[in-house]
C-alpha cells in the first residue's frame, strides 16, 4: 500500500475533477466484461446527478495519479430507491429510511494495478468515518461479480434483489475496524 494517498473531495472539488474521474472510470472497467455499459459520457451524466445530491460524500485515493474513487450520498427518505425490491426489508431499514439515516455508496472504482492491495478497503473505511450512525447500503448489478465479492470481503450482507436486475447489500451492524 505504499506510495497510495487518500484524500477526502468536497462537492466542489469532486465537479472540479469530474472528468479526472471520468478517466479513472473508463480505466477501471476497461476489463470487465460488459465493458460497453461503462461508457465514460454515460458515467458523467450519473456522476453530475449524483454529486448534486444531499449530503454527497467522495474519497479518492492518489498514486501520485488517480487510482481510486468510493462515493454516495444520503438517500431520499421516501425510500423510492428501495423501489423494485424483492423480498422483506427489515424493519431498521425501513425506519432508517424513513428518518434521512441511509447512506448509499454509490460508485466504488479502482484501477487495475491498485486492486488487491486494500486500497478499496482503505477507501471505505475514509469514506464512512462520518456515517457511523447510519445504515449504509450500496446497491450493485446482479452480474457484478467482483462488486459482490468486494462486499462479501467486508462482510455486507445482501438484503435482497431489486427490480432492473440490481441487489442491494448492507454494511453489518458493528462499526468498522
Amino acid at each position: 500500500m505504499t506510495g497510495v494517498f487518500l484524500r477526502r473531495l468536497s462537492r466542489w472539488q469532486a465537479e472540479q475533477q469530474r472528468e479526472a474521474v471520468a478517466d479513472l472510470y473508463v480505466e477501471a472497467y476497461r476489463r470487465l466484461s460488459g465493458a460497453e455499459y461503462h461508457d465514460r459520457q454515460g458515467f458523467l451524466d450519473r456522476f453530475e446527478r449524483d454529486v448534486q445530491q444531499p449530503d454527497f460524500d467522495m474519497v479518492v485515493a492518489d498514486s501520485p495519479a488517480l487510482a481510486g474513487c468510493l462515493y454516495g450520498y444520503r438517500a431520499a427518505r421516501t425510500g423510492e430507491w428501495w423501489e423494485g425490491f424483492r423480498g422483506i426489508l427489515p424493519k431498521e431499514v425501513e425506519e432508517q429510511t424513513a428518518s434521512g439515516q441511509v447512506f448509499l455508496l454509490k460508485e466504488l472504482m479502482v484501477v487495475p494495478a491498485e486492486r488487491r492491495k486494500g486500497v478499496a478497503t482503505r477507501l471505505r473505511t475514509l469514506l464512512l468515518t462520518r456515517h457511523t450512525s447510519d445504515v449504509v447500503v450500496a446497491v450493485i448489478g446482479r452480474d457484478d461479480d467482483q462488486a459482490r465479492a468486494v462486499l462479501r470481503a467486508w462482510d455486507w450482507q445482501k438484503l435482497g434483489d431489486l427490480a432492473e436486475n440490481r441487489e442491494g447489500w448492507l454494511r453489518p451492524p458493528s462499526p468498522l475496524p
